[in-house]
C-alpha cells in the first residue's frame, strides 16, 4: 500500500438511506477485518485509497472485508469464475423491499424470522441472505439451478454458525421453472427477490463483460472478469426481459403463496413489457422503485395477486405485534 492518506468518508449520491455501505469504504478498517486486502489498496487518480476493480482478486477480498466487517461474515468464498456482486447495490434492494413490506404494516418493516424470503438465483454468494439476515432477521430461502452453487452457499453456511437454522438452499432440477419443486406445501413467503440474468447470449455476456472491464482498465484488453460469472448468472434466452416474464406467468400460478414477487431490472425498455405480462397476469399491485448508485440506474418491479382485504389478513396472520 501506498503512504498513508487521511481516509475522506464522502457520502455515495442515490443509495438508499439505511444502506451502510453509502459512504465511501473506510479501508483501514476493512484492512482491520481483513489483513489480505492490504496489498491490493493504493490511490486511485484522484488519490483517493481504492482497489483495482479490474482485478478479480482485488473484488473478492473488499467483498470478504466488507461482509465481515458489516454483517459479521467470518468465512466467505466463491469458486473461481463465479459472480463475485457488488454489494452496495445489493443492500439496496434489501432495504426498499424492506419499505414496501413496510407500506403494508402501517409504516413498520417487518422482522424477524417469521418473515420469509425467497431468493431465486442465489447464485454461489448468498449476498441477499447475508444482507437480509443482518438488517432484519429475515429467513431466507436461496434457490438455484447450479448444484456448484448451492454447494457453496452450503459451505458458507456451515462455516458463520450465525447463518445457520436462517439459510437454506433448495437446488432446482428443472431450469424452465421458478417456483414449481422449491416451494412446499402450506409454505408462504412474505417476499421473493431476484437479480435476473441480464444478457440475451453468451457472446451479448462475453462484450458487456470486456466493455466494462476496458472502461476500468483505460483501454487495457483482458480477458479477465473482474466480477466472474457463469452461463446462468449472466445470460439466458431472451435475457432480464424474458426471465421475468416467465416469473411473471409462474408467479400467477401461485397467486397466495407470497405476498410480494419482485425482481430487479437493469435495463428501461423492458419496462413496458414486463407490465404488460402483469397486466395479462391478473397482478392487482404492482410498483416500479427506482435505484441509483453513482451513474447507474436500474429499478425494482414488485408485484402482489393479493387483494386488499388478502393483504390485511396476510399481515394480520404473520406480522402481527410488528
Amino acid at each position: 500500500m501506498t503512504d498513508k492518506k487521511p481516509t475522506i468518508i464522502t457520502e455515495k449520491k442515490g443509495l438508499h438511506p439505511r444502506n451502510p455501505h453509502r459512504f465511501r469504504y473506510d479501508f483501514g478498517q476493512l484492512i482491520m477485518a481483513c489483513p489480505e486486502l492490504a496489498p491490493f489498496v493504493r490511490l486511485n487518480k484522484f488519490k483517493v485509497e481504492s482497489v483495482d476493480f479490474a482485478d478479480p482478486k482485488a473484488v473478492k477480498l473488499l467483498n470478504q472485508a466488507i461482509l465481515k466487517q458489516f454483517y459479521d461474515i467470518g468465512e466467505w468464498n466463491i469458486p473461481e469464475n463465479y459472480l463475485c456482486p457488488p454489494i452496495p447495490g445489493r443492500a439496496d434492494y434489501i432495504h426498499y423491499v424492506a419499505d414496501l413490506l413496510a407500506t403494508c404494516n402501517k409504516g413498520v418493516i417487518p422482522t424477524g424470522k417469521s418473515v420469509s424470503v425467497l431468493d431465486i438465483g442465489v447464485g454461489a454468494n448468498c449476498v441477499y441472505p447475508i444482507i437480509g439476515n443482518k438488517a432484519y432477521g429475515w429467513h431466507f430461502v436461496g434457490t438455484d439451478i447450479d448444484p456448484v452453487a448451492i454447494r457453496s452457499v452450503n459451505q458458507i453456511i456451515g462455516a458463520n454458525p450465525k447463518l445457520q437454522g436462517v439459510v437454506e438452499c433448495r437446488l432446482q432440477t428443472s431450469p424452465s421453472n421458478i417456483f414449481s419443486n422449491i416451494i412446499h406445501p402450506g409454505e408462504f413467503f412474505d417476499l421473493s427477490v431476484c437479480n435476473p440474468p441480464f444478457h440475451v447470449s453468451a457472446e451479448e455476456a462475453r462484450s458487456g463483460s470486456q466493455r466494462k472491464t476496458r472502461n476500468l482498465t483505460s483501454g487495457k484488453e483482458t480477458t479477465v472478469l473482474n466480477f466472474g460469472g457463469q452461463s446462468n448468472e449472466l445470460w439466458c434466452n431472451g435475457g432480464e426481459a424474458e426471465f421475468v416474464r416467465r416469473i411473471v406467468k409462474q408467479s400467477s400460478e401461485i397467486p397466495d403463496r407470497c405476498f410480494w414477487f419482485s425482481s430487479l431490472i437493469s435495463k428501461k425498455s423492458n419496462l413496458p413489457g414486463i407490465y404488460k405480462a402483469l397486466q395479462k397476469a391478473g397482478a392487482k399491485a404492482m410498483q416500479t422503485i427506482d435505484m441509483a448508485q453513482g451513474q447507474k440506474l436500474s429499478r425494482i418491479v414488485a408485484w402482489s395477486f393479493l387483494s386488499d382485504d388478502q393483504q390485511n389478513e396476510w399481515r394480520k396472520q404473520r406480522w402481527s405485534g410488528q
